[in-house]
């Protein structure tokens, strides 16, 4: 696979990884959510929130703007 693939040839240590994986029940190659990573969702509702603070005062900071929030 190396001479037909190149550098873009996965190594085989990947290939066995990914075997292993896929027979252990994954079925995606995306990333999973990790412990510890921050889960974020941006709505419309809350953007629109965000653009009428800044409306009404310029100078407004990002801790002003979470403390509303909460």
């Amino acid at each position: 696979m190396k001479v037909q693939y190149g550098d873009a040839c996965l190594s085989l240590q990947q290939v066995y990884e990914w075997t292993r994986k896929f027979m252990n029940g994954v079925s995606s190659e995306t990333d999973s959510p990790r412990p510890g990573q921050a889960h974020r969702v941006v709505t419309p509702e809350d953007i629109a929130a965000v653009e009428a603070i800044v409306k009404e005062n310029g100078r407004v900071t990002v801790n002003e703007i979470t403390r509303n929030g909460d």
